[in-house]
């Protein structure tokens, strides 16, 4: 893999304040995402009537949706020399479309919802990302995206203990539960609007035009088009984690309580994402995407397997692991490998290639799901996640070649 920036064991990390900040907007709006998301699948499925194949084909169509807005909004911001307005831009209409999920009387209409939270998604993210890599001083990348992700999954955290709260305080009312989402995702805009100022850049990182166009793209370099590939290939092999939901459901838990499988999955995603972002700054990138595959493998074979309800816990919580192993990493490699006037096309890209990766990895999914069952779903991640580690030797290889 690319080579990374290192600190000395003993170096204490400081982090700008704007970067706990942006971590605490990203908290809320997950509080918000995730007390619908978390819920989501049961209300498509129990409510609606959709099928395994159409709640992933939704999850896919959205998730790539988003990271196709990505490209858009991360050149845009490189082109116009500033990050922050898309930021909110994304983030207020993210927090706009938590009503028509409350007011959704067909599949058609949650579909709609979900593509335009996800445009919002998409308008912030790249930007954000490309925000984080500019505040974050050197040497310490790994440790700000860490900090973030865990802020960022401890809402995750939050929505679904906070959604499985109120469904059984209001007997399992879904619609009552997507209105509440709306305070948290409001407040988030709010703390962004007024509690981040956005760092003057450098004449040289100024305004660059169309980042898109060929001669710019050539400037993102072999070593950053090997971490999208590294990015792509890992997506395909972890797909919508709405597959988490429906399997706890199958495996017996109640309704009502089926949001605490995402607060589990994300517990152990906060826990570990900040300390493996630390890592990250001292140790080969390669041998930790490893160690994360490897934890992936044995999280889809536990979800494949004929248990209870505590065995697939066991195999979401080796899931959250394994995410906040790898999900902080690349975005930090993405950044380490990116000039920095491009970051923000740099990040849309790495999201826009991984987009349709999970698209495809979400589709497969639903479908094998209808046809032969939730154990050909996860033993088919398994697989992939084992093809990627096999390939992962060659691919750090390849990055350590001269350019």
């Amino acid at each position: 893999m690319p080579k990374l920036p290192t600190t000395s064991p003993g170096t204490a990390v400081r982090l700008p304040a704007a970067i706990w900040i942006l971590g605490l907007v990203s908290l809320l709006m997950d509080v918000s995402s995730e007390m619908i998301h978390s819920l989501l699948p049961l209300f498509l499925i129990g409510t609606l009537g959709a099928s395994a194949t159409y709640v992933g084909l939704i999850e896919g169509l959205a998730e790539a949706t988003a990271l196709v807005v990505k490209v858009v909004s991360g050149s845009l911001s490189d082109a116009l020399g500033r990050r922050k307005g898309l930021a909110v831009l994304g983030y207020a209409l993210g927090a706009a479309t938590k009503p028509v999920f409350a007011l959704a009387s067909s599949v058609g209409m949650v579909l709609t919802a979900r593509l335009l939270d996800r445009v919002g998604k998409g308008i912030r993210g790249a930007p954000r990302d490309a925000l984080v890599a500019d505040l974050a001083p050197p040497g310490t990348r790994g440790a700000a995206f860490g900090l973030r992700q865990s802020l960022d999954t401890v809402g995750a955290v939050l929505g679904p203990l906070l959604g499985s709260a109120l469904m059984l305080l209001w007997a399992n009312d879904f619609r009552a539960v997507f209105w509440v989402a709306l305070l948290p995702g409001s407040l988030a805009v709010a703390l962004l609007l007024f509690g981040v100022h956005e760092p003057a850049r450098p004449a040289r990182q100024q305004a660059v035009g169309n980042p898109l166009r060929r001669e710019r793209l050539r400037q993102l370099g072999r070593p950053y088009w090997q971490v999208v590939a590294v990015g792509a290939v890992f997506t395909l092999a972890r797909f919508s984690e709405a597959f988490l939901v429906l399997r706890a459901q199958q495996a017996g838990m109640r309704l009502a309580l089926v949001p605490l499988v995402m607060a589990v999955m994300n517990v152990l995603y906060a826990a570990t994402a900040y300390p493996f972002g630390r890592l990250a700054d001292r140790f080969a990138r390669s041998h930790l995407l490893a160690l994360g595959l490897v934890v992936l493998i044995a999280s889809d074979l536990s979800l494949a397997s004929a248990g209870g309800w505590p065995v697939v816990l066991a195999g979401v919580a080796l899931w959250g692991i394994h995410m906040g192993m790898t999900q902080g990493l690349l975005a930090a490699m993405v950044a380490d490998t990116a000039p920095a006037d491009l970051r923000g096309t740099a990040f849309g890209m790495f999201n826009l290639v991984s987009g349709l990766a999970m698209l495809a990895a979400s589709v497969i999914a639903g479908l094998l799901w209808d046809r032969l069952g939730s154990t050909a779903t996860f033993l088919t991640g398994a697989g992939f996640a084992a093809l990627t580690l096999l390939g992962l030797p060659y691919a750090a290889h390849a990055s350590n070649r001269p350019g």
